[in-house]
């Protein structure tokens, strides 16, 4: 049995908060005059368009061509996306391509379902208060397997196994106002609500986020992107 000594815990621990401060602090000290003047400190009508026009270059097969070593070294400095897209984790789903975006150019947090856990609340807040974002985007997909599964789950009465029984219930919600709509596709109708119920939980659980919506600083869409053909919906 290996034992580690109370010298090598406390360098650990210093090392530990060594690496934490130095991925927050360049952001965290940063004073409200400073975010205003950032490049990324422009209306949330003007960042949807250009997520838009990304998305039109994208899906019409002419995204614009890249350098991604370009820039590489200012990037290391300050952080100035443009946006903060809550995705779901689908590996079908890549944000950046989506949107036709450059590296930087957008704060991704992705779960299964797009679902405003703790964490991405957190994430988000983070993203508003320390990075200046101007808008948030909660983007579904079609045929989300999340969904689909919480669907089965939730109509069957069938309980998941592992954690997956919160990913259903924090679906669910959706799927219950989808089904009121007596839709022809449930699925696609439950995708489009737990969208829009993404959306509500970012201000009605966040005073940070609801604030700055509030103020006109931040904007919050929803979107589902669908797969075959490249394109992203507002909903």
């Amino acid at each position: 049995m290996n034992f580690v000594s109370r010298r090598s815990v406390l360098a650990g621990a210093s090392a530990s908060a060594f690496v934490a401060a130095s991925c927050f602090a360049p952001n965290t000290v940063r004073a409200a005059d400073d975010i205003e003047k950032a490049p990324n400190a422009i209306p949330p009508s003007e960042a949807l368009e250009r997520l838009k026009t990304g998305n039109d270059h994208y899906a019409s097969g002419n995204p614009q061509e890249r350098d991604f070593s370009a820039s590489r070294a200012a990037r290391m400095k300050a952080l100035h996306p443009i946006a903060a897209i809550l995705a779901c984790a689908d590996n079908r789903v890549p944000p950046e391509i989506v949107f036709d975006q450059g590296p930087g150019d957008l704060f991704i947090v992705r779960d299964a379902g797009n679902v405003v856990s703790n964490y991405a609340l957190a994430s988000m807040e983070f993203a508003v208060m320390n990075l200046g974002v101007p808008l948030i985007v909660v983007l579904g997909h079609s045929g989300c397997g999340a969904v689909a599964a919480a669907l089965g789950a939730s109509t069957l009465r069938k309980e998941l196994p592992g954690h997956l029984p919160e990913l259903v219930k924090a679906i669910e919600p959706a799927i219950i106002t989808a089904h009121g709509r007596h839709p022809g596709d449930f699925l696609a109708a439950s995708i489009e609500e737990n969208v829009r119920l993404g959306k509500k939980r970012l201000k009605s659980q966040s005073d940070i986020i609801s604030g700055a919506v509030a103020a006109g600083k931040v904007g919050i869409k929803g979107g589902v992107y669908d797969i075959a053909t490249g394109r992203a919906t507002l909903v």
